[in-house]
């Protein structure tokens, strides 16, 4: 199948070298993916690009919850976009919406500006948008290379008749990226019935810890989340998808 790219979103360095092994072709870097990615930090940006062989885009992701944002959060991805373009990423992932649920044009071409010579992807708030057409158009007139969506559902599998028609409408001009729910049992149908080029997966699994030895009663965070349960990428579940598409 004429497939461009598999992206593979990761939160961690460990997670770099296993989406490579896998057959990433391009990482979208984040820190708390159980959260759906949030901005990551310098250090991770900088050593991303040290040892990343495939391009690298950041997340710019200031906090969870909506797209709306206010001016100091704005203020925020600006000085996170130019973090990004220090480290020598190669580009950043955006989204920003208004009040009624559209693209935040003003936002978006400050993003695009700060983000100039780095190529931008528009993530998944295209799937919170009440006309996802005219968000498309938006998009494509602010000058970003894709869309990451999942077809306005809680998947790409049952977006496919919306992500078909977002192709239809972008054509070559923008580029429609297939995420949320990926994996090689469906990725060949997604792909067949949506004409898509580009896919986008974690490929999330857990490793245990390598401690031998700690006090189990303490907890970080949340109580249900296992301190001691690595989130890390399967080079495996990476493969599987590629050779799905071959």
């Amino acid at each position: 199948m004429n497939v461009e790219h598999i992206e593979v979103c990761i939160d961690n360095i460990e997670s770099l070298h296993l989406a490579q092994q896998g057959g990433a072709t391009r990482i979208e870097l984040c820190s708390s993916l159980a959260l759906g990615g949030l901005t990551p930090n310098v250090g991770l940006m900088q050593l991303a690009a040290k040892y990343a062989s495939i391009p690298v885009y950041a997340m710019i992701r200031p906090r969870q919850g909506d797209f709306l944002f206010e001016q100091q959060d704005v203020e925020i991805m600006l000085a996170d976009i130019h973090a990004a373009k220090q480290a020598q990423l190669q580009g950043v992932v955006v989204g920003v919406l208004s009040q009624d649920g559209h693209v935040d044009k003003d936002i978006l071409k400050a993003l695009c500006l700060e983000a100039k010579g780095m190529g931008i992807t528009f993530h998944r708030a295209i799937d919170q948008c009440v006309d996802p057409m005219a968000a498309l158009d938006t998009v494509m007139e602010m000058g970003c290379e894709r869309v990451l969506t999942s077809g306005l559902k809680a998947n790409a599998f049952d977006g496919i008749a919306m992500l078909k028609n977002m192709v239809t409408h972008c054509g070559d001009r923008l580029s429609i990226m297939a995420g949320a729910g990926v994996t090689a049992d469906n990725v060949a149908e997604i792909v067949r019935k949506t004409s898509v080029r580009e896919v986008h997966l974690s490929g999330k699994s857990t490793r245990a810890s390598k401690m031998t030895a700690f006090a189990a009663d303490a907890h970080m965070g949340n109580a249900d989340i296992d301190d001691f349960a690595i989130p890390v990428t399967a080079s495996d579940k990476i493969a599987a998808v590629r050779n799905a598409l071959s």
